[in-house]
């Protein structure tokens, strides 16, 4: 492209996974916990009747 759209995009990309890295790895990014999952439970495997 004429106006270098993917470079821009690609160089953007490039600066938001380098903030992400170093917050990972200073361990300021926390870890999402879904509260709202319903517990999974078995189905019996006894025939009833």
């Amino acid at each position: 492209m004429a106006d270098n759209y993917l470079e821009r995009r690609y160089e953007d990309y490039l600066v938001k996974k380098a903030a992400w890295e170093r917050a990972k790895k200073l361990g300021i990014l926390k870890k999402k916990i879904n509260e709202n999952k319903p517990s999974v439970q078995k189905p019996s495997t006894e025939k009833e009747g």
